[in-house]
């Protein structure tokens, strides 16, 4: 090859997903998503084209079904040419299972990677609240809580992109989460071994007691997710806005729509 022929560019994380992969993936999960939790998705009929940054609650532990269930509505309704990128924590890419989650569209939570997959056209998920959200207290299940993290306005605006709030409720009673063990983390140092502050504490199916082993099974429980209306930072907030300032009506927006899911669910688990 001569110095002056082109050379492919270095693939990145977000040139990873693989459009095909993912919708055999989907196949397989639509039956789980729509039959075992009964998911809806709601609102993507004024969904904005092109990159955004869609925020969300972050609900149900180690199995997580918020992105499987965004994925399914949003692959249904738009096809597989605009691609979902989710931004993960890197412990999703230790072992063989990482090349899977990369090909599905999973990215790590970086700066670098949010704006280049928001550039590039791609739908981005992220959920500020992170493992601090996932494990809140079944108890305080219907509340927005992004423990203070803000860098997702940062994203949006870097990259000149909507934020598009997105709210779900079920996923927190798959199983009675007891505590998030911030105590036990510190105690047993996995915030330096492992970046993990919390050690969360539950109860469930079929093992009862759990500070995440033994692992319990989820609950069949429905699973209702809100896409809200597409926020313009700088159209609402002006060139200069105040981040936290953004964050607070990003928040209370979504608390609002949670609410009213709250109000519409006449059980636990059976929705």
């Amino acid at each position: 090859m001569s110095a002056n022929e082109p050379t492919d560019p270095t693939p990145t994380e977000v040139t990873k997903w693989d459009p095909g992969f993912t919708a055999r993936v989907m196949g397989v999960l639509r039956p789980l998503i729509k039959g075992y939790h009964r998911a809806e998705v709601r609102g993507l009929d004024d969904f904005p084209t092109g990159g955004a940054l869609v925020v969300g609650n972050h609900s149900g532990g180690l199995f997580a079904m918020d992105v499987p269930v965004f994925a399914t509505g949003f692959y249904e309704r738009f096809g597989y040419d605009r691609p979902i990128f989710t931004l993960s924590h890197d412990i999703m890419f230790m072992g063989p299972t990482g090349d899977f989650f990369r090909r599905t569209g999973f990215i790590g939570a970086s700066h670098e990677n949010a704006d280049e997959a928001l550039r590039s056209g791609g739908v981005v998920v992220v959920f500020p609240g992170g493992d601090y959200d996932v494990y809140r207290p079944t108890f305080a299940g219907d509340k927005i809580d992004f423990g203070g993290r803000t860098g997702y306005v940062r994203a949006a605006l870097n990259a000149g992109v909507p934020i598009v709030p997105s709210v779900s409720i079920g996923g927190q009673e798959a199983q009675l989460f007891l505590s998030r063990g911030e105590w036990m983390a510190k105690t047993l140092r996995l915030d330096k071994l492992l970046r993990a502050k919390i050690l969360p504490i539950s109860f469930g199916f079929p093992f009862g007691l759990s500070a995440v082993l033994p692992v319990n099974l989820p609950l069949p429980t429905k699973i209702v997710t809100q896409v809200l209306p597409a926020i313009d930072v700088v159209a609402e907030f002006g060139e200069d806005p105040d981040v936290d300032e953004v964050d607070a009506h990003v928040r209370h927006v979504m608390q609002r729509a949670l609410d009213h899911l709250a109000r519409e669910r006449r059980l636990p688990v059976i929705g």
